[in-house]
């Protein structure tokens, strides 16, 4: 068996045993306990050991007043505070962690998570902000992988093949430049850490040959115990050593710390002084963590008390006996205030981000009452695109969840979010389907526009261009990337066409405007006209008028009333010429079809005055009909009957508007 485990053994201190000596000069080179464990009463023992033991020490421990259920509940708790202090003693910067703001990074942009990035990189040490990386790293990969998502969805659907989708984003680089540096510096920061700890090792274990040598160096006590407080001073400000060696330098350290205590039993005024001055400063300690007891700051007191606890621990020897028991108990109940405060203030940030995952189930439990409705368009798509795009966003913002169901959250958040995007790219699949065939019908009617911009036969094309200009419209969506281009084109042949047709109707309206003026100068000037009173000659002179009044050309349509006060002339004129009826009718009419002759759809024109003649024929054929039908009614009636006349009479007259509407008829079919 060793040294150190016979000294061990003597002072009834089992090796890997959860009840900590207690002697107070203990070695913890962590700079504080590892925040996310409580300091419990138990797990740090009770005050020093005297310097003349004879008895067990955990004997005398407070500890031994505890219940036996919580003892291997504390041994667990133990370990963990040693395995931590021994993690803490290779970390320079652990102070400086506990510094360092937590910000809510989930609610960060991806730019804003860059930028914290940088700013942690630049204004704090590499090995205090590990935590905060960590969380800034995940959070973006979480959000660049939704937009990552987003973006792919949207290729997708503008016609692109999975295999060519690539995204990259400036925010991205910036960030993998920024992580790349941290990743650089950490490691050099490990290198030269490494390094450290083993020069710090060399030098505690140098102090230790020195503390073995106190005991055999024949000098006054009073400069031994200078030297071994001295030494005792390097030891505590020597850096931190490798992990795996702090246990062993540590418990070789303390042994001989115990049998130069042991040595200095046989001059109690130095102990004594010793005891005196530990006592003061444990008592100031107490006092400190009282205050600290009434902070409101839970995570200020916890922190400090940890300092508190580790110089204790560290920095202070043994007291008298008499007062070992006491000041212990009273930093007890201190430090029993601020860790149950700050259990407190977990059990609020747990209610926090239980009420965060309530949240975040109902946001889940929309998308996925979403996913249950039925869309048939494009509109009723898009609409909830937005919705699920707004319940992403209150995802985002809801807040942490407990850590256990992070995971299976975000995945089931995930899968809610996906199977909606599936149903949307099934129907966009379809849709595309149906875009590219009303693309094969747009691109036919752009052929016939363009095969028809250049014709002259007005009519007929005018008539086609208005048609696939309709027919156009009916036809529904087509792939986005081809939708401006070809209406681009379309537009640009019918363009060109009906650009075409107004430069032509611009020009003749400039002439029938034209027309329109010398038409009103001819007009006035018949008001003037004097006929001789012989037929003939005044026969001529009118037919020379109206040769004249056509010879000018048409007038705008707007304006075509003109020819009835022609007309209206011509009466007055003809009333003086003692004519037959039909046969100045006759020559008005044969004017009239000269100038729907004239027009550019004179065709249209002189089909409809054919169908009116011929609708008019009917019209008096049957009005004769029926007046011969009714004669058959009057029997035995003589002829001279008034109402028989009048019979007779109709009859005669239809039969004469007959005969000058067949005569117009065959003037029309001349034309033709």
């Amino acid at each position: 068996m060793s040294e150190i485990d016979n000294l061990q053994k003597a002072d009834g201190i089992e090796e890997n045993k959860s009840i900590i000596n207690n002697d107070d000069t203990t070695e913890n080179t962590s700079s504080e306990i590892n925040e996310t464990t409580p300091v419990e009463i138990s797990q740090i023992n009770s005050d020093e050991t005297p310097v003349e033991v004879t008895e067990p020490v955990n004997e005398d421990s407070p500890e031994e007043k505890t219940e036996e259920s919580d003892a291997s509940e504390k041994e667990d708790v133990i370990n963990e505070i040693e395995e931590s202090n021994a993690e803490d003693a290779e970390d320079e910067g652990n102070k400086e962690r506990h510094t360092i703001e937590v910000k809510e990074y989930d609610k960060m942009s991806l730019e804003s998570l860059a930028i914290e990035l940088e700013k942690l990189l630049k204004n704090e040490k590499i090995q205090a902000i590990k935590a905060p990386v960590n969380d800034i790293n995940n959070e973006f990969k979480t959000k660049f992988q939704a937009l990552l998502d987003e973006k792919k969805t949207e290729f997708l659907n503008d016609g692109g093949n999975e295999i060519d989708f690539y995204y990259s984003s400036p925010i991205q680089k910036r960030f993998k430049t920024a992580y790349k540096e941290y990743r650089n510096k950490l490691n050099d920061h490990y290198k030269s850490l490494e390094k450290n700890l083993k020069q710090n090792l060399a030098d505690k274990l140098e102090i230790i040959e020195e503390l073995k040598g106190l005991l055999s160096v024949e000098e006054n006590i009073n400069t031994t115990y200078k030297h071994f407080k001295e030494l005792q001073e390097k030891w505590r400000n020597t850096g931190p050593i490798p992990r795996d060696k702090y246990n062993n330098a540590w418990n070789s350290y303390h042994h001989h710390v115990e049998r130069f205590y042991d040595f200095l039993h046989l001059n109690r005024d130095l102990r004594d002084l010793d005891f005196k001055h530990n006592l003061d400063k444990k008592l100031k300690i107490i006092e400190r963590a009282e205050e600290l007891a009434q902070d409101d700051n839970i995570m200020r007191s916890f922190r400090e008390l940890q300092e508190l606890h580790k110089m204790w621990k560290e920095e202070l020897g043994p007291v008298a006996r008499e007062h070992r028991e006491g000041i212990w108990e009273r930093f007890k109940v201190a430090t029993k205030i601020i860790n149950d405060k700050r259990q407190v203030y977990y059990k609020e940030i747990d209610k926090v981000y239980e009420k965060n995952l309530e949240n975040k189930l109902k946001i889940i439990a929309s998308i996925d009452a979403i996913n249950t409705q039925e869309n048939s368009s494009h509109s009723s798509w898009q609409k909830k695109i937005k919705e699920i795009e707004a319940l992403r966003n209150d995802f985002f913002n809801a807040g942490k969840v407990p850590i256990k169901v992070n995971e299976a959250t975000w995945a089931k958040f995930k899968d809610s979010v996906r199977t909606f995007n599936k149903k949307k790219n099934a129907f966009y699949k379809g849709l595309k389907k149906e875009q590219f065939e009303n693309l094969k019908k747009k691109l036919e009617l752009i052929k016939i526009a363009e095969d028809n911009k250049d014709s002259e036969d007005v009519q007929v094309t005018t008539a086609l261009m208005k048609k696939i200009q309709s027919d156009w419209k009916k036809i529904g969506h087509v792939p986005r990337k081809d939708s401006d281009k070809i209406w681009k084109q379309f537009k640009t042949a019918c363009n060109y066409y009906f650009d075409r047709l107004h430069s032509k109707r611009n020009a003749a309206n400039h002439e029938q405007v034209d027309a329109y003026n010398k038409k009103q100068e001819l007009l006035s000037s018949l008001k003037e006209l004097s006929l001789s009173g012989e037929k003939d000659k005044d026969l001529s002179t009118i037919k020379e008028q109206i040769e004249k009044w056509k010879n000018i050309g048409r007038v705008p349509n707007d304006k075509r009333y003109i020819e009835g006060k022609f007309n209206k002339s011509l009466d007055g004129l003809f009333s003086n010429l003692k004519m037959d009826k039909n046969e100045v009718e006759m020559i008005k009419y044969e004017n009239k079809l000269e100038n729907l002759n004239r027009t550019d759809d004179d065709n249209r024109n002189l089909d409809n005055e054919r169908s009116f003649i011929r609708k008019k024929i009917d019209e008096v054929k049957s009005q004769i009909n029926q007046l011969e039908n009714n004669l058959q009614f009057f029997t035995n009636v003589d002829d001279d009957n008034p109402l028989v006349k009048e019979v007779h009479n109709n009859i005669k007259t239809h039969k004469q508007a007959l005969t000058l509407w067949k005569t117009k008829l065959s003037k029309i079919k001349e034309l033709y």
